[in-house]
């Protein structure tokens, strides 16, 4: 075993005490350090050319990378794992009167003790052998995690038969800007030092499943993420005759009433089930107040994906749609008729009908009627667009389709299926190559030799059940699913691109072996000291000796 817990711990408070939040210059000054400790190593000093401070490409900020490589003198392979992990961090507005102290661990700690706290947080900060602090978990411990081995390994050459890649990327919390720019960088190094990546360990938080869970959570592969956006246009009436219009807000209600928690939406795969869809935003694109109802909603969904490809989530929510839409049309017509028994006025059989269309079927559409005026237009009005720097890709993608709406002979009332946001594909690490094989015996070797030494069950799952870069290394989808994400992305190749390609081309196996805790991105985050600092960089040390050692 390493005794590596206080280098660990150490680098993790100083990682911590770098604020570093997302689309801040924070990101740029916890690159810099990054970059100026590496440097500082004596392999380093001796090999200045393996370490790269390294700007993100098609980034509206300036910000970094920062990558190193150490090849191994044990013998003449050129296999390489990659130990990756983020530098970022989600902000520090919800420690409130403590915001001061939320990157200064034992400061923190010293004024919770004081709080009014939660049972198992107040034991855990009575423990000693807990960190609180934003990105103690998420994921700072990690990165320290794979900073000791860098350096430990940048001191032992001699113990690798191959190369480690060290991969600190930034944007992980928003637009993964860091990972899909580091990309280039892995294909470059590849052709120039012949390096053969055959795995990739993502060192991301773990925490329990469920209350009073025990486990702590290694994973092959990681789930899915995509955000399907909704456009939803009615038909606009003055309120003092609401019966004479269709509010697209109604409509909206209902299609969340059909997909918000519907456990028929969760995507089953190798007997993991992902969580179902939930609403991030639901609004109408009214821009200020009127009597008038609004012409039109707008409402978007997380989406996690084990097995289904982008393309199959569009056709299960283009049906999901149009069952909603139905439902809305049979529930007002039912009121409509209510309020004219009660009102004594005619009724009026109501005009409309279920429409539901993706954006590329729109679009095709669209293209059709109007040829290349409509094209030119569009194109034009998304230039235009991109000068407002205030658009975050969703409302892009919302107004592009808005605009094109407008085009649109047939404006009887309809929702468009649309993807507004970066696809984060999912990833099966089954066994079906060779690489797969052999990191999977690596781990569960790795599992086997470190579990007497730690208490609690270690336990590997399939599938990594957050958000993260482990998406950008490799790819489970074929062409069709990747088709469908850019031609129903409004903001694609304006605002919004990515190339898959590069992913494709390097498809490196990935595994988490990650810090555990609980509370990431809340005020009271922490990771457990002992697990996080000790054991995570045995268990990967683990895993490199048996691929490289």
């Amino acid at each position: 075993m390493l005794r590596c817990r206080e280098e660990v711990l150490a680098f993790t408070k100083q990682l911590v005490q770098i604020e570093s939040i997302v689309n801040t210059d924070g990101e740029k000054a916890i690159a810099h350090w990054l970059f100026q400790l590496l440097s500082s190593f004596p392999y380093f000093m001796n090999h200045p050319t393996h370490i790269a401070l390294s700007p993100t490409i098609g980034d509206d900020m300036e910000r970094y990378n920062v990558l190193a490589f150490v090849k191994g003198t044990k013998g003449a392979s050129n296999r390489t794992v990659i130990l990756m992990g983020h530098m970022d961090t989600v902000g520090i507005d919800d420690f409130n009167h403590l915001k001061d102290y939320a990157c200064s661990p034992d400061e923190l700690m010293e004024r919770l003790k004081y709080q009014e706290l939660p049972f198992c947080a107040k034991q855990h900060i009575e423990s000693g052998d807990w960190l609180f602090g934003r990105g103690v978990l998420d994921m700072k411990s990690g990165l320290a995690s794979h900073l000791y081995l860098l350096k430990y390994y940048s001191e032992h050459p001699e113990q690798l038969d191959g190369n480690i890649v060290f991969l600190a990327e930034c944007d992980e919390e928003d637009g993964s800007h860091g990972i899909l720019s580091a990309l280039k960088i892995l294909k470059k190094w590849r052709k120039e030092h012949g390096f053969d990546y055959i795995a990739a360990i993502n060192a991301d938080f773990v925490s329990p499943r469920f209350e009073g869970d025990e486990n702590r959570y290694i994973y092959k592969g990681t789930v899915g993420k995509l955000l399907p956006s909704f456009f939803i246009t009615g038909a606009e009436t003055h309120v003092g005759s609401c019966f004479e219009g269709l509010d697209p807000n109604f409509i909206a209600a209902e299609l969340t009433k059909q997909i918000d928690y519907n456990p028929t939406l969760c995507n089953e795969a190798y007997g993991e089930t992902t969580v179902p869809p939930v609403s991030l935003k639901q609004t109408d694109l009214k821009p200020s107040y009127t009597v008038q109802t609004a012409l039109s909603a707008y409402v978007y969904y997380n989406f996690f994906i084990h097995s289904w490809s982008p393309k199959d989530v569009l056709e299960k929510l283009k049906q999901e749609a149009m069952v909603a839409f139905q439902r809305a049309l049979s529930l007002f017509e039912e009121r409509y008729q209510q309020y004219c028994s009660l009102s004594g006025e005619p009724f009026t059989p109501i005009p409309w009908q279920p429409r539901v269309l993706t954006y590329e079927e729109m679009e095709q559409l669209l293209v059709k009627e109007h040829g290349d005026a409509f094209t030119a237009h569009m194109e034009r009005f998304k230039q235009e667009l991109l000068l407002n720097k205030e658009l975050d890709t969703r409302m892009f993608s919302v107004r592009v389709v808005e605009e094109a709406w407008k085009w649109m002979k047939d404006k009887s009332p309809a929702i468009i299926l649309f993807y507004s946001s970066l696809y984060s594909p999912r990833i099966e690490l089954t066994g079906k190559t060779k690489k797969e094989q052999v990191l999977i015996a690596a781990l569960e070797q790795a599992v086997k030799a470190i579990q007497p030494h730690y208490q609690h069950p270690i336990v590997i799952r399939n599938f990594f059940p957050y958000i993260s870069d482990m998406s950008f290394v490799a790819l489970s989808d074929d062409e069709d699913g990747i088709k469908a994400v850019a031609k129903n992305n409004p903001s694609w190749g304006t605002k919004h691109y990515v190339e898959y390609q590069d992913i494709r081309d390097l498809n490196i196996p990935v595994i988490n072996i990650g810090p555990y805790g609980m509370d990431a991105h809340k005020k009271l985050e922490r990771m457990e000291i002992t697990y996080s600092t000790e054991m995570v960089p045995n268990l990967t040390h683990r895993v490199i000796q048996k691929l490289i050692g």
